[in-house]
């Protein structure tokens, strides 16, 4: 068995894909999810540290799942100031994005119903896919007509999977569009805003209004928030339907306050910076001025640069990491074969002359 481990792992190493755990480097930042700079803000964790200090007990393990020990006041102020906030009756806390997805797809449909993800929704749902007894089938990207051809064959209760701003293409979801479409078909529309909060306010279930037309929006913190963890947002009963039913909340450890106190702080600091934001779009706009080929988002703070050759990528990423440019090389099977890129992540904190320098070194090589 050990040996049918290492020939997979010779086949990535022989391909140049295999994958490592590194130290973080130092570096200019182009490839983290930190798009307002919180994970690095002196005053944010001041903030949290003066929080830490009149109570030290926010440090402390929780002892258990939260059906057992591991409630607490803190995580259900959080819940309810989030709800209160994004303006859903509830919100369920998880661990990560990822734990969010697996309890959503693994836990509401059965084995009668049909979930409907978009091509390139983050593995997390495929993963939690697998969990449900579910029929599982794609729309092509973002193709609004191709989803309706899905919805039209379809039998029984649907669910649509989405994610508002992709991770890896960085560009925006026909989210209205979608909500139209399930409404049309009455089947249930899921939003995963993990990339998109935080960037644009609340997301964009929000900033179209849209609370009354999804069945639940992942929120994630390990993003633009510079935290960790994650919250469904649902109705009273579907938030009751996860506590009693969804293994991944049931069977998981709750974390310590001082994870929950930080979303809620986040939240704070968010709304007193907005500044930060408005930066980060000026950046973005310096970037798409460089004439650099992609198909991304204007707006997005994720910039794809296309480039089907392993090998040069491989260089261009080794090149600007000589040069002191932190960038993520995204190789298949993450993304599609043909399709490997270069992923580059704006944040508000990259200067203009960064930005620049940055476009200009891949300029050279493609």
């Amino acid at each position: 068995m050990l040996n049918n481990f290492q020939t997979a792992l010779d086949k990535r190493n022989e391909e140049g894909t295999l994958r490592i755990l590194k130290p973080k480097s130092d570096g200019i930042d182009f490839y983290s999810n930190d798009y307002l700079g919180f994970a690095g803000s002196k005053k944010l964790q001041n903030i949290l540290l003066e929080k830490i200090i009149a109570n030290p007990q926010l440090l402390s393990g929780s002892t258990g799942s939260r059906l057992i020990s591991g409630n607490s006041f803190v995580i259900t102020e959080t819940e309810n100031f989030i709800a209160e906030e994004h303006q859903f009756p509830s919100a369920l806390l998880f661990s990560s994005g990822y734990n969010a997805n697996l309890a959503l797809f693994s836990t509401l449909p059965n084995r009668h119903d049909t979930i409907i993800v978009d091509e390139k929704i983050h593995r997390s749902v495929h993963d939690a896919c697998k969990m449900s007894l579910a029929k599982k089938l794609k729309f092509k990207h973002n193709n609004v007509e191709d989803l309706e051809q899905v919805l039209k064959k379809q039998n029984g209760n649907c669910y649509i999977a989405i994610e508002s701003l992709y991770s890896m293409d960085g560009d925006i979801a026909p989210i209205k569009e979608i909500a139209e479409i399930a409404k049309k078909y009455k089947a249930s529309l899921i939003v995963d805003e993990a990339h998109a909060f935080g960037v644009f306010g609340y997301g964009f279930v929000e900033k179209y209004r849209l609370q009354n037309q999804v069945l639940a929006t992942v929120i994630t913190y390990g993003k633009a928030l510079g935290t960790h963890g994650a919250a469904i947002l649902c109705e009273n009963v579907v938030k009751s339907y996860f506590i009693n039913f969804a293994s991944p909340f049931i069977y998981t450890t709750s974390a310590q306050d001082i994870q929950w106190m930080s979303i809620k702080t986040g939240y704070e600091f968010l709304n007193i910076n907005k500044e930060l934001s408005i930066k980060l779009q000026q950046n973005i706009a310096i970037f798409r001025k460089q004439g650099l080929k992609t198909q991304s988002s204007a707006n997005s703070p994720i910039q794809a640069i296309v480039i089907p050759d392993n090998q040069k990528l491989k260089a261009l990423q080794q090149n600007l990491s000589d040069k002191g440019f932190l960038v993520y090389a995204v190789f298949s099977p993450t993304v599609k074969e043909g399709t490997e890129r270069l992923r580059i992540c704006l944040h508000s904190f990259n200067t203009e002359e960064e930005i620049i320098k940055l476009t200009k070194i891949i300029k050279e090589f493609t």
